[in-house]
């Protein structure tokens, strides 16, 4: 029978995606393997391989289009000795939608399924259940709860092997075909929109359409401000002592490192000696984890992106700089792999580059603080009674409530301070 090639979810946060290009035509032969199209996702443009072989029946979304929902048909391949005639039945077929874009627990790239995944269960708590595409449809096919089921996957996630195991088990208890899911309507905003009162006042201007990066940021920090309880905490960091150490470091060694790895290298080691801060809130409890994961703000021509030094407590200067620069110019080419930007622990935001003093950002769901650094200024600051000048940078920390007190808060800037401020101590 005709295999349906679908938008596949190259990550966890992708609801729908961009075909920039296909490297196919209609009637081209395919292997295992080969590669299919480019796809833009809500992060990079990554290519797409199938897992079929066959022939290139029908392409049913063009290059270019973009908003095209994960798990939609975008074309058709025929096996060996098929013919034409059940193109047209199978193009006619409904299309589905995903409403929990995961990334598969086969090889990410791999876009040629045989039939789209159930949508995504919803708890009798009212939770959703995180599980794969094909762990969802696996469980769909032998009627199991997914609820039922303990997840092994990243982040507590239901794959395959966890429904294999509880087909063997016999664990998982039968569903309801007929069992009510429960859905939350999304909040409707009153009044006309910015086009429709542009339109409507006759006011000039251009329409850029939103980039599927742009469009996920919309909607993740929206989310974030609407529904986690950020409380700020600033200090003013002298950044003298880091400044000299700073040069002194690139002028004898062959790596250059930057203020912002300084930076970095201190909320690291900051996590370590406040352990409590480096922690996410979820319904199920507190997670609290065992690395400081930084993610790090990077602006990309179509929006930010936020790459990861993993387990940056354990780095040096000079492996957090050269790693930093790597992900850096890769994140701007839309080179990264998703695991260099999925995940991350505790963000930094710095804009002092740009000569912003201090601001406030928005925390990057699911962690539970962000470090907003801004530009280092000489400032007139008191020293044993007695007027001064230093290089003041001001660094404001954004934390969820639900998952950080104040006095954690408080306790871990005051680490933050103390190692920038005495860069020495971050060698030791």
């Amino acid at each position: 029978m005709p295999i349906n090639i679908l938008m596949p979810a190259l990550s966890p946060t992708m609801t729908e995606g961009k075909l920039a290009r296909w490297l196919v035509k209609e009637g081209d032969t395919v292997n295992s393997g080969d590669i299919l199209a480019e796809i833009e996702t809500d992060k990079a443009t990554m290519e797409v391989e199938t897992i079929d072989e066959g022939t290139i029946a029908k392409i049913l979304v063009p290059d270019g289009t973009e908003g095209v929902p994960v798990n939609q048909i975008i074309a058709i391949l025929l096996e060996e000795d098929e013919d034409a005639s059940a193109v047209d039945a199978a193009a006619a077929a409904p299309v589905p939608v995903a409403v929990e874009p995961v990334t598969e627990d086969v090889p990410a790239a791999t876009a040629s399924q045989v039939a789209p995944a159930p949508a995504a269960p919803i708890a009798a708590s009212g939770n959703r259940i995180f599980a794969s595409p094909l762990a969802r449809r696996m469980a769909s096919q032998d009627n199991l709860d997914l609820s039922a089921l303990q997840g092994t996957g990243p982040h507590g996630r239901i794959v395959k092997a966890d429904v294999l195991s509880a087909l063997e088990q016999g664990t998982g208890k039968a569903v309801s075909p007929s069992a009510p899911v429960v859905t939350a309507a999304a909040p409707a905003a009153s009044g006309p929109n910015a086009r429709e009162l542009a339109d409507l006042l006759g006011m000039e201007y251009e329409l850029e359409p939103l980039s599927s990066i742009r469009r996920v940021i919309a909607n993740r920090l929206t989310e974030s401000k609407q529904t986690v309880p950020h409380f700020y905490l600033s200090v003013d960091c002298e950044i003298d002592k880091l400044l000299t150490f700073r040069k002194e470091l690139n002028a004898s060694g062959d790596v250059k490192i930057s203020v912002n790895d300084f930076v970095i290298r201190a909320a690291a080691l900051a996590l370590k000696k406040v352990p409590a801060a480096n922690a996410s809130y979820s319904e199920e409890g507190i997670l609290s984890y065992k690395n400081a994961d930084i993610s790090v703000a990077v602006a990309t021509p179509t929006g930010l992106i936020t790459p990861i030094i993993k387990a940056a407590q354990g780095k040096g200067l000079g492996v957090i700089s050269s790693e930093m620069k790597d992900l850096a110019g890769r994140a701007r080419d839309g080179k990264l792999k998703p695991e260099e930007y999925q995940g991350g622990t505790f963000s930094i935001s710095n804009l002092g580059m740009f000569g912003i003093r201090d601001f406030s950002a928005i925390i990057n769901p699911p962690q539970g603080c962000i470090l907003a650094v801004g530009a280092g200024e000489q400032r007139p600051v008191v020293k044993d009674g007695a007027l001064a000048i230093a290089t003041v940078m001001t660094c404001t920390l954004s934390v969820d409530h639900r998952v950080v007190d104040g006095a954690v808060g408080a306790e871990y800037m005051a680490a933050f301070k103390k190692l920038i401020q005495e860069p020495l101590s971050m060698l030791l």
